[in-house]
């Protein structure tokens, strides 16, 4: 099988988390630039099949766009454009930060380093790629 791959996207960064051939475990890949992201994904996908791509979709509470909505959308375009095979689909990623701040905390690790976005951006496409695995189930 090939793998699944889930974006946090965010202005200057994207973080990225994987699953396994199987498709049963989320795991945490890497924190890229934005402005990088689609030629590492040309190189990841050259490497690895990938068979999906999830994209973290912001929406308020009360389902209206946030600020960061119109990044997303342009972004899909562009995705649309290099991978024109893939499918990309937008997965609801309220609260996943808040989730990704709260479990890195319980990790026991420093302040320091609980205070890097680059981790809480990775941390937050793991929850949401999980959550939708869980979701198939």
């Amino acid at each position: 099988m090939a793998r699944i791959l889930a974006l946090d996207y965010g202005k200057k960064r994207a973080g990225i988390a994987v699953t396994d051939p199987l498709q049963i475990i989320a795991t945490g890949l890497e924190t890229v630039d934005t402005n990088e992201l689609i030629g590492y994904l040309k190189r990841y996908m050259a490497a690895e099949p990938v068979e999906k791509v999830l994209i973290g979709y912001p929406l308020n509470m009360d389902d209206s766009p946030t600020d960061a909505t119109p990044l997303v959308e342009k972004f899909i375009g562009k995705f649309k454009n290099v991978f024109p095979n893939l499918p990309i689909e937008k997965w609801d990623e309220r609260l996943s930060s808040k989730m990704a701040s709260a479990a890195i905390s319980g990790m026991g690790l420093k302040k320091k380093d609980r205070e890097k976005k680059e981790l809480v951006d990775t941390v937050s496409a793991v929850i949401m790629l999980q959550e939708y695995l869980e979701s198939r189930s």
